[in-house]
């Protein structure tokens, strides 16, 4: 198989993925093992209150964890391989602002030097450039970006 530039950022992104997955478990772990040493604390208000506080952490962070989980999960159905001359949720767009990966809300990653931002199809600028192919100009809070290619 040959390695494409786009498959090269979907690589990347879902590195990006399960580093944060990783993260949040490990959080979740170590919270784990902190609950379990509360409890056998001493009882009283002071042992109480830091495990509730415990308890809400774990809980927020799960929150996250299983969010991520989620978007890896909608990452991982995107269809590389399909061609489209017009932009659509998979697609790597090139345009004369940057490169723009159209799949889910992720941070800025450099790959092979050049900056990729993942964007959701349903933001203002995913939702903006779905549908347009080559050529095609779109405007985005004042800023004129120009499709130079569609991968």
């Amino acid at each position: 198989m040959i390695t494409t530039f786009k498959h090269t950022v979907y690589l990347k992104f879902l590195s990006l993925l399960n580093e944060r997955i990783d993260s949040f478990q490990f959080a979740l772990d170590e919270l784990s093992i902190s609950v379990m040493n509360e409890t056998k604390s001493t009882a009283g208000d002071k042992h109480e209150t830091a495990l509730s506080m415990l308890q809400l952490e774990q809980s927020r962070i799960a929150e996250h964890l299983y969010e991520a989980i989620d978007n890896k999960t909608i990452f991982m159905q995107l269809d590389l391989d399909e061609s489209a001359d017009v932009i659509r949720s998979g697609s790597l767009v090139q345009t004369s602002k940057g490169y723009f990966f159209i799949s889910i809300a992720l941070p800025k990653a450099m790959i092979d030097g050049i900056a990729v931002i993942a964007i959701s199809p349903k933001s203002p600028l995913g939702q903006k450039l779905i549908g347009h192919r080559n050529g095609d100009v779109i405007e985005m809070n004042g800023i004129t970006h120009t499709i130079i290619d569609v991968l």
